[in-house]
């Protein structure tokens, strides 16, 4: 049976790999995203759309994107679960120097369906500096 932990490695393998489907395999047909860039993505060929447009972009730009987690907190109760954690991308050069990092948090709300997680709900969000109003992408 599939642990909720491992949608973190789907997910990492995912980006660094620039592969769409992949990536939407561990979100269900019907996933509700709050996303820090976007106010909200409704169901997976949305979101499926939004993994395309950065991965594309990653390679427009002849770059790759590294995810680290960190802070990784999960949660089962039954068929339901919850994750979450403290994501770090990193651009990558084609020749392997750093690019840029940015952080932000991450939530995912599950379900386990025949033994395998998949996600109905992501949160990503960064805190806002009070006097800027500025997201902090930094730690």
């Amino acid at each position: 049976m599939m642990e909720l932990t491992a949608l973190f490695d789907i997910y990492r393998d995912a980006v660094l790999k620039k592969d769409p489907a992949l990536f939407v395999s561990i979100f269900d047909d019907n996933v509700h995203v709050f996303d820090l860039w976007e106010w909200v993505f409704e169901g997976l060929p949305a979101w499926r759309g939004m993994a395309e447009g950065w991965f594309e972009w990653l390679g427009k730009q002849n770059e790759s994107c590294a995810v680290e987690f960190s802070d990784i907190q999960t949660k089962e109760a039954g068929d339901m679960g919850y994750a979450s954690a403290v994501v770090k991308y990193t651009g990558i050069s084609e020749s392997g120097e750093t690019l840029r990092s940015l952080y932000n948090r991450l939530t995912w709300v599950a379900v386990r369906k025949d033994g395998i997680w998949k996600i109905i709900h992501e949160h990503t969000s960064g805190p806002a500096d009070r006097d800027t109003m500025k997201v902090i992408l930094a730690r």
